[in-house]
C-alpha cells in the first residue's frame, strides 16, 4: 500500500514531476512535428499550400483592358505634364507596353483565382482537423522555445527550496549534532543574504538602464528564491531538530556547511566587497539561462537514473557473471566497464553513482569483495564513461568551445576509455588479494546464458524505443536526442517491470532497497522525490560554480600567471602546469558542469594560446576532473558513494581495514586515484611524446 501524498509531495515532488513531463512533452513534440508536415504532404498533397486559408483575390479577372489602358495612359500623361524635371527622363507614353503589362496582370489574377478555388476544393474537414493538430503542435514548440528559461527557473525554484528545507545540499559531512545545524544554517544565511542582495542589485541596474528589462521574471525569480532561503536558514539558526544530540565541535560543524556556501562567500567577497559590483554575483549565476535547455536535460537524465534505480535491471545484469564465481577484482572490472554506457547517457559520473551505486556495491559484496574495494569501485562507477558518446558534459564543451566538435571529442574519448579500462584491469590484478581463477566453463556457461533470459524483455523495450524514434520520427540516438529517448525507455521499463515482469516476486535473494517501490505510481513518486532533493543541491552548486568561474575570469588570475611566468613557454612545463591547475579546480568542490564552464572561460584560452591542441586539452580536462573527484579532500564521487551506500558501511569498512597494510586501509581512495592518475599522465604527456620522439 502506498502512503497518502504528504504536503512535501504536493508542493515539491508533484511540481517537479509536472516539469519533467512538460520538458519531455515539448521535446517529443518537436520531433513529432517535423514528421507531421511530411505526413500531411503525403496524405493531402501540396499540404504546405493548404496549411492556411488563402484570402480571396481582390483583383478582377473580367477587367476591360481598353478601359484600364485609357485610364492608365491619362494618368501617366498627367504626371508628365507636372514633371518637375521637364521630361528629362522621357516624355512619351508607351501604350503598347502598358497594354502588355495589363494583360500580364490579368493572367496573374486568373492564376490567383485558380489557386484559391483549388485551395477551397482541397481544404476538406479532414484537412482542417489536421491543420488544428499542426497549429497546436507548432504553438507548443514555439512556447517551449520561448519559455525555456521560465521552465528552468521553475525547476530551480522548487528543487533548490526543497534541498534547503530538507537539508539535502551537498556537503563534506552530514548534519548530526545541534551545533552542526546551527553553524550550517548560519553560513547558509550569510551566503543567501549575499545572493538576495545581488539579485536586488541586478533588478535595480535593469530598471535604471532606461530600457526594457530582458527576462524581468527571471530577475524577480532569483530575488524571491534567495530571499525565502535567507529567511528559512535564519530560522534554522535558532530552531534545530529536537532529536539532534548535543556535542560536536565548531571545527567539524564547518564540514557540514554546503559546498555552494563557500563558493558564494568567495564570489561575494570579490564582487560585492572588493569591486562594489552589486549585480556581479547573480549576473554570472544568470548565465545558466543562456543554456537553459542543457540544464533541463541534466534534470531529465537524473530523473531517468533514479527511475532506473527503482528497477531490478542492475541485479539481473550481475546475475550473468555470478555462475563464473569471479574474484571480486575481476567482477569490479566488469562492473566499471558496464556502467560506462549508462554513464555516457546520464551525462556525468555522479548521476550514475546515485542511480546504480547501491546495486554495484551490494553485488560486489556478495561476490566476496572487501568493503574498501567495493566502495572504490562504486565511486569509480561512472569515471570511465564520461568521455563516451553521448555524454552531456562533452556536449557542453562543444557548445562553449568552437575549436572542438562532439564527433572528434567522442572519437578520442573512445580511445581514452579503452586505455583507462586496461589500466583499471592491470591495477586490479596487481592489487588482488586472492587468485584470478574462475569457475570452469562447463559449470558456468549454461547458467550464465540462462541469466540472459530475464533481460530479454528489457532489451526489447530499449531496442523498440530506439528504433521507433529512428524509423517513425527520424531521430537518431545521439547526444542531442538522448535526454528524450532514454527517459522514455526507462519509463517503459518501469511500467513493464511493475505491471508484467514483477521480478520482486521471483528474485527472492535480490538486493533489498527500502526506497524501491513495487508499483508504477510508487516508483515514479519515489524517483521524483529523490530527484527534487538531488537536483536542488546540484543546481545551486552549478549556479555558484558559474559565479566562481566569473571571479576567475574577471580577475584574469590565470592569464596573468601564464603571461608573467615561464611555465607556459614550454610544452612540457605548460602541460604540467595545466595538470596541476585542472586537478586543483576539480578538487575545489566545483560541480563538473560548472567546472567545465570555468575552464572554458579562462584556462582553455591560455592553453590554446600556448600551443596545446584543443582536443588534447579537453581530454586532459575530463580525465583530470575525474581524478580530482576521486581524491581527498572533497572527493565529490566519494561523497555521493557515502550518500548511496550509507554512513554505516563506510564506518564498518574503516574498522575492518584498521589492522591491514597502508594500501588496503586506504584502498577506497588509493585504487581509483592510482588508475586515474596513471591515465591522466598518459593523456597529458602521451601525445607530446608521440609528436616529439615518434612521429
Amino acid at each position: 500500500m502506498l502512503p497518502k501524498r504528504s504536503l512535501r509531495e504536493w508542493i515539491s515532488s508533484l511540481p517537479v514531476l509536472t516539469i519533467m513531463l512538460l520538458v519531455m512533452t515539448i521535446s517529443i513534440n518537436e520531433k513529432v512535428y517535423s514528421q507531421l508536415l511530411v505526413l500531411g504532404e503525403h496524405m493531402f498533397g501540396d499540404y504546405y499550400l493548404l496549411r492556411g486559408d488563402n484570402p480571396k483575390p481582390s483583383c478582377d479577372v473580367n477587367q476591360n483592358i481598353d478601359v484600364a489602358l485609357k485610364a492608365e495612359v491619362e494618368k501617366q500623361r498627367a504626371a508628365l505634364a507636372n514633371d518637375e524635371f521637364g521630361g528629362l527622363f522621357g516624355s512619351d507614353v508607351d501604350e503598347g507596353a502598358i497594354r502588355k503589362s495589363l494583360e500580364g496582370q490579368i493572367d496573374l489574377c486568373k492564376q490567383k483565382h485558380s489557386m484559391y478555388e483549388l485551395n477551397q476544393e482541397k481544404v476538406t474537414p479532414a484537412v482542417r482537423a489536421f491543420r488544428l493538430l499542426d497549429y497546436g503542435m507548432l504553438g507548443l514548440a514555439g512556447w517551449g522555445r520561448d519559455n525555456a528559461q521560465v521552465i528552468l527557473l521553475a525547476l530551480i525554484f522548487v528543487c533548490v527550496l526543497t534541498a534547503t528545507f530538507t537539508n539535502h545540499h551537498i556537503s563534506l559531512r552530514a548534519l548530526h549534532y545541534a551545533i552542526d545545524y546551527r553553524v550550517s544554517a548560519g553560513f547558509q544565511f550569510a551566503a543567501n543574504i549575499a545572493l538576495a542582495y545581488s539579485s536586488w542589485g541586478y533588478l535595480e541596474v535593469g530598471y535604471g538602464s532606461g530600457v526594457a528589462i530582458l527576462n524581468e521574471h527571471t530577475r524577480w525569480g532569483y530575488l524571491i528564491v534567495f530571499s525565502i532561503m535567507s529567511l528559512f536558514t535564519l530560522s534554522r539558526v535558532f530552531i534545530v531538530p529536537k532529536d539532534a544530540p548535543k556535542g560536536g565541535s565548531f571545527g567539524k560543524a564547518i564540514l557540514s556547511v554546503p559546498l555552494y556556501v563557500f563558493l558564494t562567500l568567495g564570489s561575494a567577497n570579490y564582487f560585492l566587497l572588493l569591486h562594489s559590483n552589486t549585480q556581479g554575483l547573480v549576473l554570472y549565476v544568470d548565465k545558466m539561462m543562456d543554456v537553459a535547455d542543457l540544464f533541463t536535460k541534466i534534470a531529465l537524465f537524473i530523473w531517468a537514473g533514479l527511475l532506473l534505480k527503482q528497477t531490478y535491471i542492475g541485479e539481473l545484469v550481475f546475475r550473468i557473471f555470478k555462475p563464473w564465481q569471479m574474484p571480486a577484482e575481476l567482477l569490479a572490472c566488469f562492473a566499471i566497464f558496464l556502467m560506462a554506457v549508462p554513464t555516457a547517457y546520464t551525462g556525468a559520473s555522479g548521476a550514475i553513482i546515485v542511480a546504480m551505486g547501491g546495486v554495484i556495491y551490494t553485488e560486489l559484496r556478495r561476490a566476496g569483495a572487501r568493503r574498501n574495494l567495493a566502495l572504490a569501485a562504486t565511486a569509480m562507477t561512472g569515471s570511465l564513461g564520461v568521455v563516451l558518446r553521448p555524454c552531456l558534459l562533452v556536449l557542453i564543451i562543444a557548445v562553449l568551445n568552437k575549436e572542438v566538435t562532439t564527433d572528434i571529442l567522442f572519437t578520442w574519448g573512445t580511445r581514452v576509455f579503452l586505455m583507462t579500462s586496461v589500466i583499471f584491469l592491470i591495477v586490479a590484478i596487481i592489487a588482488r588479494e586472492g587468485s584470478l581463477k574462475v569457475a570452469p566453463a562447463r559449470d558456468a556457461l549454461v547458467p550464465s546464458l540462462r541469466a540472459f533470459i530475464p533481460l530479454i524483455p528489457y532489451a526489447i523495450i530499449i531496442v523498440t524505443t530506439v528504433y521507433f524514434f529512428r524509423l517513425v520520427l527520424n531521430v537518431q540516438l545521439d547526444e542531442h536526442s538522448a535526454a528524450t529517448i532514454i527517459p522514455v525507455a526507462v519509463f517503459l521499463i518501469v511500467i513493464y517491470e511493475k505491471l508484467i515482469g514483477k521480478p520482486h516476486e521471483k528474485l527472492t535473494d535480490a538486493h533489498h532497497d527500502e526506497d524501491r517501490q513495487f508499483t508504477v505510481e510508487g516508483s515514479v513518486r519515489q524517483a521524483t522525490t529523490a530527484t527534487s532533493e538531488l537536483m536542488g543541491g546540484l543546481l545551486i552548486l552549478i549556479a555558484l560554480s558559474m559565479a566562481f568561474s566569473g571571479v576567475v575570469e574577471e580577475s584574469h588570475i590565470i592569464q596573468s600567471a601564464a603571461d608573467q611566468g615561464d611555465l607556459f613557454h614550454n610544452i612540457w612545463t605548460a602541460t604540467t602546469a595545466l595538470i596541476v591547475l585542472l586537478t586543483l579546480i576539480g578538487m575545489s568542490g566545483l560541480e563538473p558542469f560548472g567546472a567545465v564552464i570555468l575552464v572554458s572561460g579562462s584556462v582553455a584560452q591560455v592553453a590554446y594560446k600556448f600551443g596545446i591542441d584543443p582536443v588534447h586539452f579537453w581530454m586532459l580536462v575530463l580525465i583530470s576532473f575525474e581524478m580530482a573527484f576521486l581524491a581527498p579532500v572533497i572527493g565529490l564521487n566519494h561523497l555521493l558513494t557515502r550518500h548511496t551506500v550509507g554512513e554505516k558501511e563506510t564506518d564498518i569498512a574503516r574498522e575492518e581495514s584498521r589492522d591491514k597494510s597502508f594500501w588496503y586501509r586506504n584502498e577506497r581512495y588509493l585504487f581509483p586515484i592510482t588508475v586515474m592518475f596513471i591515465s591522466m599522465l598518459l593523456v597529458g604527456y602521451g601525445p607530446i611524446i608521440y609528436k616529439e620522439f615518434i612521429q
